[in-house]
């Protein structure tokens, strides 16, 4: 009786050890590798081959870190929030601190998963850094937020001084200086977020002459990104910017540096074909933006004439 005890009492030991399947709210949804179930099936793989041969030790099986301030795919690491700058009604400019003046070490246009937690509920986002890729001792990321988002809330809550924790590197376009003729950046609202990054590393980079053509979508003039930045890009001889805005009707209420610049409604294949054709060189698109944005820029890119490798979709 005595061994039957011992065995359920082992037993139920090792369930208590068993990994913890991940909510779906837990995946961030943008195709991450490892992905937080692909962490999972690997810790799960591990726990069983542990059981089998009844030995806990085989659950340590990470390898330890040979600097536990660099960024790992596979380990979220705390970042201490500097500053808040909120852009517009539900959008902000985030600054996290990095240790002795460090670089984040990600390449323009890749992006980081965030953990938040409400009400008990683990969820986990992407977001891209904007800011320049050899910042040092910070990094900063755009955040928009929803009335009815989790992440959102948990956002919110945030204060200077507080503690988040991130992971990655992940993202499989890495920009070359001088790899494409033109690069034609199509944007929707905070789309915009890994074409900043890009953007500043061909005008930080003097031997780079790529051409840039950015498109940016928003709903409002006053609700456009960045706009200090992005008219201090546009000054520089390769580097064109232009705006569409859908809930604006009236060229007379923006200012005349963006009379010449902007068109009213949606970005629809008629003016992706003039931005084609207008490229000074062949272009390669970039695309960022909600889904539904996504799959019809593609649609009309494919219409004006690109081939599907002459255009990235984030």
């Amino acid at each position: 009786m005595t061994d039957e005890n011992e065995e359920n009492d082992d037993e139920e030991a090792w369930l208590q050890l068993r990994p913890v399947e991940p909510l779906p709210s837990q995946c961030c949804g943008s195709g991450c590798s490892p992905c937080v179930f692909d962490l999972y099936h690997r810790e799960l793989a591990r726990w069983e081959a542990a059981r089998a041969s009844k030995d806990r030790s085989l659950l340590n099986g990470e390898e330890p870190q040979s600097c536990p301030s660099r960024l790992s795919p596979e380990t979220f690491l705390a970042f201490r929030i500097s500053a808040m700058d909120r852009l517009t009604e539900d959008t902000y400019r985030v600054r996290f601190a990095l240790p002795r003046n460090s670089q984040l070490g990600l390449r323009p246009g890749q992006h980081l998963i965030l953990r938040g937690k409400v009400d008990d509920l683990e969820i986990q986002r992407a977001y891209t850094p904007i800011s320049p890729a050899n910042a040092e001792g910070y990094f900063e990321v755009l955040i928009k937020c929803y009335e009815t988002g989790l992440m959102s809330r948990y956002v919110k809550s945030w204060s200077t001084g507080d503690t988040t924790f991130w992971r990655g590197p992940f993202g499989d376009f890495f920009y070359k200086p001088n790899q494409h003729g033109e690069l034609l950046m199509l944007a929707s609202g905070t789309g915009l977020a890994p074409m900043v990054p890009v953007l500043q590393s061909i005008t930080d980079n003097a031997e780079d002459e790529t051409f840039v053509t950015l498109v940016g979508c928003f709903k409002t003039f006053e609700g456009i990104y960045l706009k200090t930045f992005l008219q201090e890009q546009a000054r520089f001889w390769n580097v064109r910017t232009f705006f569409v805005l859908s809930q604006e009707n009236s060229l007379e209420k923006l200012p005349w540096s963006y009379r010449e610049k902007t068109r009213f409604g949606r970005l629809a294949q008629d003016l992706i074909e003039e931005l084609v054709s207008s490229c000074r060189r062949k272009p390669f698109a970039l695309v960022c933006g909600s889904a539904k944005f996504t799959k019809d820029m593609a649609r009309c890119l494919l219409c004006a004439g690109l081939a599907e490798d002459s255009y990235f979709l984030f």
